[in-house]
């Protein structure tokens, strides 16, 4: 996401780097190419001319047309101004003593708001809370059964100790639209069931439309006087660029909308919503849906995803989703392996298992510094681990612990096993032996140096060969990516 509002900005706010001594001018012609980048991203236009002029006089108040690096002065504005435009923002839901604490969650229908509740939903499970998601869209069909699916795979698959149910009334949805108030008196049971049974957070799963009209908003403004919601999140997809905006701020005027969830946020290569949102309706984005998983609900920061659109990554993010798959012992013991350099094909596997759990790979390695706008044009193929998973599991427990035993026959059995050919089982050792070395020469690095390392790969190097060595081989396929080496290019301009 944002790769290419991120190359844009940082190439505009480059040609002022490097400079002694800049003019208003200089500046003035720099906001001019960020104004063209934000426009091309689908943010708001009312939105670009502000933050541009706000950057201009911030600039020059901050005297950046005389100082010695007015580049990194540009930047650190730019990013704060940024930060501003997005913020500011409790991230996260707001918890009340005694509970239960009544979310109501609204939007559209296509929006993504059923599997939204379910993430919601295993968010709130993996801190230790008692969830109760109330079925209160009696008009969609099947939309009861979806949310009791959802609500039964969360309790069963998502990380933590709580406890996720469902409330469900199927036998009123025949009533949806015969009788008055069928969905508000669903919602009052849902909520008095909560209490009873001391669930800790009430999610109600409301009912959508297609478009925006007064029975919708009729039927959502009872549900909230009846069940008096500590907060309403608005749910939206970011894919639908500035109707997003418009909605959300339809739904504040009607309801109050205290949040926005945005949906799709990892497919959005423009990402204009989420700089729009705030400015122009008042309402914060509290999370942002990167995945399909139910796990793929992150909390929005906007210094992070500030720095995400600067080029200088999200490591905070990064260290989180981490922290959350390894243990500080499993840490540990793999970090001793990889220091010694005795890491195994099983250690690696199984760490490959749990970067997997963390998200897609483009996405993580988006949020390294200097990265990001290196895997611009490279098309990252998660299901080339489905392969990787199978070479391995087609080696016996000697050639996982002992790479170098794998010579053509050994190879070519691990290829009929694991339905690949010769050629990418040696692709594999190759990296996997390369990726053993650098793991080894990094191991005694401090933060900086690994970084640097990383930057260096990635400005320096084929993208392809950057993933291999980056300690996940075979991140990308033969013919996966349009970008070639510079070496090619030189070879042409020798033809000619």
């Amino acid at each position: 996401m944002f790769e290419s509002l991120s190359g844009k900005l940082t190439g505009a706010l480059r040609t002022l780097s490097g400079r002694g001594k800049i003019s208003e001018k200089n500046v003035r012609d720099s906001m001019a190419e960020v104004r063209t980048a934000l426009l091309e991203a689908d943010v708001h236009i009312d939105v670009v001319t502000d933050f541009c002029e706000e950057v201009v006089q911030d600039a020059l108040g901050e005297k950046v047309t005389t100082s010695l690096k007015p580049g990194e002065k540009m930047i650190a504005i730019v990013n704060q101004r940024l930060i501003d435009l997005m913020g500011p923002v409790e991230s996260g839901v707001m918890l009340v003593d005694p509970g239960p604490t009544i979310i109501m969650m609204c939007g559209l229908q296509g929006s993504g708001k059923t599997t939204t509740c379910g993430k919601v939903a295993a968010y709130l499970k993996a801190r230790g809370k008692k969830v109760s998601l109330v079925a209160a869209d009696l008009q969609r069909p099947a939309a009861v059964e979806q949310l009791q699916v959802t609500a039964e795979d969360v309790n069963k698959n998502a990380k933590g100790v709580g406890e996720v149910t469902c409330y469900a009334e199927p036998e009123k949805c025949g009533e949806y639209g015969t009788t008055t108030g069928v969905t508000i008196d669903v919602c009052k049971r849902g909520v008095n069931h909560a209490r009873k049974n001391k669930i800790d957070v009430v999610i109600l799963d409301t009912a959508g439309r297609l478009h925006i009209d007064e029975e919708l908003m009729k039927e959502l403004r009872g549900v909230k006087s009846m069940t008096s919601p500590h907060q309403i999140f608005l749910v939206v997809d970011a894919m639908i660029g500035q109707d997003a905006v418009n909605a959300a701020g339809t739904f504040h005027t009607q309801l109050a909308v205290d949040g926005v969830i945005l949906t799709k946020f990892d497919s959005d290569t423009r990402g204009g919503v989420a700089l729009s949102v705030k400015r122009v309706t008042g309402v914060p984005i509290k999370f942002i849906g990167t995945g399909e998983k139910f796990d793929a609900l992150e909390e929005f920061h906007p210094e992070r995803i500030a720095s995400r659109i600067l080029g200088m990554g999200d490591v905070l993010s990064l260290v989180e989703k981490a922290q959350e798959e390894f243990s500080d012992e499993d840490a540990e013991n793999l970090a001793q392996k990889m220091a010694s350099g005795t890491m195994s094909v099983t250690d690696f596997i199984n760490q490959l298992k749990s970067i997997r759990r963390m998200g897609p790979m483009k996405s993580l390695l988006g949020m390294l510094p200097g990265v990001g706008t290196a895997l611009k044009n490279v098309q990252v193929d998660d299901k080339q681990f489905d392969r990787i998973e199978a070479i391995s599991s087609s080696m016996t427990n000697k050639e996982k612990d002992d790479i170098k035993l794998l010579g053509k026959s050994r190879i070519k059995r691990i290829a009929n096993g694991s339905g690949t050919n010769s050629s990418e089982v040696n692709r594999f050792v190759k990296q996997f032996e390369m990726m053993k070395k650098m793991s080894k020469q990094m191991a005694g690095s401090g933060l900086g140096s690994k970084m640097g390392a990383m930057k260096d790969l990635a400005s320096g190097m084929d993208p392809a060969s950057m993933a291999g060595m980056a300690g996940m081989p075979g991140l990308t396929g033969r013919g996966s990516t349009k970008t070639k080496s510079n070496k090619h290019r030189f070879k042409r301009r020798k033809r000619k």
